[in-house]
């Protein structure tokens, strides 16, 4: 079984090692991945958020330094959910993907919302970048 995708992308003006280095660093994730916007901390090796479902433990899957940002989110009822995200070469600058499954028992309203909150994602991490170059 498959479940429907959306892939949500944007250019980001800064190489794949830049964007992978502040993207892929669990300790920047407040900075612009909302739901994990408070309470990030390394814990026994391990990396804790506090979201609105409760505390998560974050896991980049990696290989990191390569564009490659699929990270496991541990729920707090022991659910693992799996996000692919990559980021491309785009010239000088790149894309970054974040695909998005809509599992099962998602309302159409709810994934529209998750597909929206991903986009605003991913322009804070672009406006973060941009804030950290200068």
């Amino acid at each position: 079984m498959t479940w429907p995708a959306v892939h949500v992308s944007r250019p980001i003006e800064h190489d794949v090692a830049a964007v992978s280095r502040v993207a892929g660093d669990p300790a920047q994730l407040p900075s612009w991945a909302a739901g994990l916007s408070s309470g990030v901390r390394h814990e026994a090796g391990r990396w804790l958020a506090d979201s609105p479902m409760g505390v998560v433990e974050v896991a980049f899957t990696g290989p990191v330094e390569l564009g490659v940002l699929d990270h496991d989110v541990t729920l707090p009822d022991g659910t693992v959910v799996h996000n692919p995200l990559r980021v491309l070469a785009n010239d000088q600058g790149s894309e970054v993907v974040f695909t998005l499954f809509r599992r099962p028992g998602t309302s159409a309203a709810d994934f529209t919302a998750d597909v929206e909150a991903v986009g605003r994602d991913l322009d804070r991490l672009a406006a973060l970048l941009d804030e950290l170059a200068h």
